[in-house]
């Protein structure tokens, strides 16, 4: 009899706690699941401001604002000015000056934007609500004269290095202004900035 009411015991906790082992398990899923979906949420936002600082933070540098701006400058017309100007400074003579970049140039075409947000806010039997955010955007190139696209700006790369031969390099004065023009024009370092005397 003694035996018979522990095995009822036993078969009554036991089923028990099976069914508390495959509550938890189910419990434990959704808070995993839950938690995934949030992880995943975050992750995307940080890529998404990784993106934007490294497109902010790439280096490029703005030679030429738009179709009306008459200065705008060239990867090449960069060369040519710094030749120019490099010559007519005391000592320095016929030079030859070379740039290296990073990438080619881009041209930023000039868009129309709309965007549209809807909001739609739900509530639920049990007093919980949901707040639903729709964002719809659209962009077109904008064209003149039918088919020629209207550019809003021209980015030209980074200059990553500077070679300057020269007929006065071999003083160390006019050795050092040429340093300092190519620095003050370019923005680069003093050791990203080579200068040799020419034959």
């Amino acid at each position: 009899m003694l035996k018979e009411k522990m095995q009822m015991i036993k078969s009554k906790y036991q089923g028990k706690t099976d069914k508390k082992k495959i509550e938890s398990l189910v419990v434990f899923i959704i808070i995993l699941i839950v938690t995934l979906i949030a992880i995943n949420t975050i992750w995307k936002d940080d890529t998404k401001t990784k993106d934007n600082k490294s497109e902010e933070s790439s280096g490029y540098k703005i030679l030429a604002d738009n179709k009306d701006d008459k200065k705008k400058v060239t990867v090449d017309e960069l060369e040519t000015k710094l030749e120019e100007i490099l010559s007519k400074m005391e000592g320095v003579g016929k030079v030859n000056v070379m740039l290296t970049y990073s990438k080619g140039s881009e041209i930023v075409p000039m868009q129309n934007e709309n965007s549209k947000v809807s909001t739609t806010q739900e509530t639920d039997s049990e007093g919980g609500t949901r707040v639903i955010e729709e964002k719809d955007t659209s962009k077109e190139i904008v064209y003149s004269d039918g088919s020629k696209i209207e550019t809003q700006t021209v980015i030209n790369p980074v200059v990553k290095g500077a070679i300057v031969i020269a007929e006065g390099a071999s003083n160390a004065t006019v050795k050092s202004n040429i340093i300092s023009a190519v620095e003050a024009i370019t923005g680069l370092a003093t050791y990203k900035v080579q200068v040799f005397e020419m034959n």
